[in-house]
C-alpha cells in the first residue's frame, strides 16, 4: 500500500466538513468518503470549529484593539531622531564635510 502525498486543505473545506458533522445528518464514515478525508481528521476540524465558535460573539473583537501604535512614544522617538540629525548635520558642516548649501 503507497502513501498519498500530503495535502494542504483550504480553510473554506474544512469549515465545510466540520460543519457537516456539526450537522449529524451524515456519520463520520460517511463524511471521510465523501470528502475523501480520514475520519479522525474530520474530528479534529470539528474541534476546532466548535472551540473557535465562541470567539465569532465575544472575545476575540479585542484583538485589533491590542495592534494600536502608542503614538506618544512615536513623536518622542521622531523628536530625539531629529534632534541627532540636527546636530549631526551642524557637526558635519563645521568640520567642513558636508556644504552648506543644502
Amino acid at each position: 500500500m503507497t502513501r498519498r502525498p500530503r495535502r494542504n486543505h483550504s480553510a473554506a473545506f474544512k469549515a465545510k466538513v466540520a460543519l457537516a458533522a456539526v450537522k449529524g445528518e451524515k456519520t463520520l464514515t460517511e463524511l471521510a468518503e465523501q470528502f475523501d478525508v480520514h475520519p479522525n481528521q474530520i474530528t479534529q476540524w470539528k474541534m476546532q470549529l466548535l472551540e473557535g465558535a465562541s470567539g465569532v460573539f465575544g472575545e476575540a473583537k479585542a484583538e485589533p484593539a491590542a495592534a494600536a501604535v502608542d503614538l506618544k512614544a512615536l513623536h518622542a522617538k521622531i523628536g530625539e531622531l531629529t534632534l541627532e540629525n540636527d546636530f549631526l548635520e551642524s557637526a558635519l558642516t563645521k568640520a567642513g564635510l558636508l556644504s552648506a548649501k543644502r
